[in-house]
């Protein structure tokens, strides 16, 4: 059968995580699940706030008329007034609920914006590493990703940002706390990529600042989060809480858009209209209900700090090279060996599972993602000292 030439070309360079977890389901069939230690994927083991699962018993427990039928594409009024009013609070901006439109998860997001924004053609700079599907999010759309590398502790390099900017550079893409090192981009910094894309704006030519912040609540030793909106008006953020408040599987987050766009109400309108038209049509309905109330809540971060130090100590300790993570709940080490892919082979046969960093535009590293039991992160602890000592004896 034949399909879209685009879409095979896309599936040949699909996912390594995806890859990489079917992997682990193979060898958890074959050695028994308490023998493999798996670090693929960012499905987090955690459960959602008492006071949510609570709270989403009343929901549907409500004899209320119409609690399942179709919204505005945009969401509930009241749900995205309560967003707005959290973003008020943050920012000191005039946020109101047309500013906030509820969608599936932060891929729809990112979907959305890029439908709403991209012609064929245009490109989207992406720092690299980089989350691989941003490739196809853009690409969906006509868009063309233009990624470039970071420096070596995988912050921002702005002389080669400057240097990717073309006359067809429509939007830059950032992702803080960063997925797969564990950065998060701070003020100085940001402040640097405003200053380079309002300098670009007096010379007229607009790009839009797209910030996928859906880690923005897994932040540790009390690093804060910088608001982009108070650093760059022609800011979109896009989030989701299947990390902060360990709904994966829900597919719910939201776009918040600056009130000091220029032209704002165009692009909101645009973006309602994606969201129809991509299919997602509405975020789910009970979905939207719950998570309005649940802005300033999150999973135990402190459980996930002791998880970072734990993974961290662990790869110090066996000799590994790597940058110590300040959010999200991944860690992104230098491969011992220039193949990476070949290492993460080489994992395998010690029952460690994890991604080469060609998965995520950068060979030479491999990602694990901790977001797992303790049990399997401690339980990993002879496998990566064992493998460190094969390795020092090369």
């Amino acid at each position: 059968m034949a399909i879209s030439k685009a879409i095979a070309e896309s599936m040949k360079s699909s996912s390594w995580i995806r890859a990489m977890f079917e992997e682990s389901e193979k060898l958890k069939k074959q050695f028994g699940p308490e023998n493999i230690f798996d670090f693929t994927l960012g499905n987090p083991v955690a459960e959602p706030p008492e006071a949510l699962k609570k709270e989403l018993k009343r929901i549907v427990s409500l004899e209320m008329k119409g609690m399942h039928r179709y919204m505005t594409n945009s969401g509930y009024e009241e749900v995205r007034a309560e967003i707005a009013h959290f973003y008020r609070e943050n920012t000191g901006l005039d946020f109101s609920s047309n500013h906030i439109i509820m969608t599936v998860g932060a891929a729809g997001g990112i979907n959305v914006v890029c439908k709403a924004l991209l012609d064929p053609g245009d490109e989207v700079i992406v720092p690299n590493p980089y989350f691989v599907e941003f490739q196809f999010y853009i690409g969906n759309h006509g868009g063309v990703i233009k990624l470039v590398d970071t420096r070596e502790d995988f912050h921002l390099d702005l002389d080669k940002i400057a240097e990717a900017i073309t006359p067809r550079t429509k939007a830059i893409l950032i992702n803080s706390p960063h997925n797969p090192t564990g950065v998060v981009y701070n003020e100085k910094e940001l402040k640097e990529l405003a200053a380079l894309l309002k300098k670009k704006k007096r010379e007229g030519h607009r790009i839009f600042l797209i910030s996928d912040e859906a880690y923005r609540k897994i932040i540790y030793d009390g690093v804060s989060f910088p608001d982009v909106f108070a650093l760059y008006d022609d800011t979109i953020s896009v989030t989701s809480h299947s990390k902060d408040l360990a709904l994966p599987g829900e597919r719910i987050g939201y776009i918040a858009i600056s009130p000091l766009l220029k032209n704002v109400k165009t692009f909101i309108d645009a973006a309602i209209f994606a969201n129809r038209i991509l299919g997602f049509i509405n975020a789910p309905a009970i979905m939207q209900r719950l998570v309005g109330k649940f802005q300033k809540n999150s999973v135990d971060i402190m459980d996930y700090q002791k998880k970072r130090d734990a993974i961290y100590d662990i790869l110090v300790s066996s000799g590994f090279e790597v940058i110590k993570p300040l959010g999200a709940f991944y860690i992104f080490p230098k491969s011992p060996i220039p193949d990476d892919i070949k290492f993460v082979r080489t994992l395998q046969k010690h029952h460690v599972l994890g991604v080469p960093g060609i998965g995520f535009g950068k060979s030479g590293y491999f990602r694990l993602a901790y977001c797992v039991n303790m049990e399997i992160i401690e339980g990993s602890r002879k496998y990566f000292k064992e493998l460190g000592e094969e390795l020092h004896q090369i």
